[in-house]
């Protein structure tokens, strides 16, 4: 079944309310990739402790390289983004590498099928950085969307993990209402009197099922994300390293990418020009 090339800038126009027979496609590669997903910590590194050595941070036995992936859409012309990949150092947070991909999009947002949008685009920036065996490619990657936390069990952060072979976990801004969990739910559970010394809370809905987890990031921030795991990586360390990148209620890795691919559309207006006679510009 191919895949790699469904959807986003690659595809011919669709339809805003698509098909029957479109979506019972998606479903079919949904379902396909979803029995490739790996649930568990699969990874060589360990995540960084105070006690650690200059050594084995450079030896690669400490994760050090972060990922943040996000698209941005232009106000002009909502059809046209910019995905953008940028890479952190963990012990720093600066930002190593960027990398953005201008694009005409032909598929609309269709609530549970975000991924045949968005992931193409992002996965070329993916395959670009690993083509080139750039030494600061992420060991994980944070995605501006959800993994197991979905109407299928299988968001965006799923998706482009599988396909990247990457440790990879969603944040989301806005909580999927799966399996009796609802907003009005989770809200009475973090302010309930017992949570209140906590900042992350298991999203564990009807059936017995842990979609993920709502963590308040910061003192500072009233509004949870939701934190869930996208592909070779557990839930409990998906959280830890969330922890670790937040300096404000986004973590840092998907704050930069969107705050970058926002500034290369206002830095490039020329872009939407190109794209009036080619599919797509990469930076």
């Amino acid at each position: 079944m191919d895949v790699e090339a469904t959807g986003g800038a690659s595809s011919g126009p669709i339809s805003s309310d698509s098909s029957p027979e479109l979506r019972k496609k998606w479903i079919q590669i949904q379902d396909f990739l979803k029995g490739k997903l790996i649930t568990r910590d699969d990874f060589k590194w360990r995540l960084p402790t105070k006690d650690d050595e200059e050594e084995a941070v450079k030896s690669g036995e400490v994760l050090k390289f972060v990922g943040g992936v996000d698209l941005s859409f232009s106000r002009a012309d909502p059809s046209v983004a910019c995905g953008s990949l940028v890479v952190l150092d963990l012990q720093t947070l600066r930002v190593v590498y960027e990398d953005y991909s201008v694009v005409r999009l032909h598929i609309p947002y269709i609530p549970g099928f975000l991924a045949f949008r968005e992931a193409p685009v992002l996965l070329g920036l993916l395959q670009k950085m690993k083509a080139n065996s750039h030494p600061f490619y992420p060991e994980v990657l944070m995605v501006d969307g959800n993994g197991l936390l979905h109407p299928q069990g299988f968001g965006l952060a799923c998706h482009l993990g599988v396909l990247a072979d990457l440790p990879t976990l969603g944040v989301g801004k806005n909580l999927h209402h799966v399996d009796g969990l609802t907003k009005s739910r989770v809200t009475k559970l973090l302010e309930a009197t017992e949570n209140s010394t906590i900042d992350t809370l298991s999203l564990t809905g009807d059936s017995g099922c842990t979609w993920g987890a709502a963590m308040q990031s910061t003192r500072c921030s009233l509004k949870p994300i939701f934190i869930s795991v996208g592909h070779r990586i557990s839930l409990d360390t998906a959280v830890k390293i969330v922890r670790m990148t937040c300096k404000f209620r986004i973590p840092e890795p998907i704050r930069q990418a969107d705050i970058k691919s926002r500034s290369y559309l206002h830095d490039h207006p020329e872009m939407h020009q190109h794209l009036c006679g080619q599919e797509t510009c990469k930076h």
